[in-house]
């Protein structure tokens, strides 16, 4: 087992793909693929697991639901707005990194194709 793993953001492997679920679909028909590199479990932190990735998503608007996950995101390519319910909206684009808390209820909207590496403890 290592503990040192580098994070490929073009990785050789075929994706998961997804489409966005009919009750959490705003606008648009966006398409997901996510690759997922590494998990580990993280009792003693109290978070069941950790999964680090890639994910991409094409153009439209999803509610985002977090629950009790935590997610790290930081933005390789693309443009989105997040918008958090009864919040304010943000625009991230390459380069950017944001936390989605536990409790975050809002709008993900994606702009233009986006590409993340993510980091998500639940």
């Amino acid at each position: 087992m290592t503990y040192l793993v580098p994070i490929d953001t073009a990785p050789a492997f075929d994706p998961r793909k997804d489409v966005a679920a009919p009750e959490r679909l705003i606008e648009g028909a966006p398409a997901f693929q996510t690759w997922e590199l590494d998990s580990a479990l993280a009792e003693a932190a109290k978070w069941g697991k950790i999964r680090t990735g890639i994910w991409e998503a094409t153009p439209g608007t999803t509610r985002s639901i977090k629950g009790d996950t935590f997610e790290f995101c930081h933005i390789l390519s693309g443009r989105v707005e997040i918008g958090e319910e009864g919040g304010e909206t943000h625009s991230f684009g390459p380069g950017d990194n944001f936390v989605m808390k536990p409790g975050f209820v809002g709008t993900w909207k994606t702009l233009e194709t986006v590409r993340k590496i993510f980091i998500i403890a639940s």
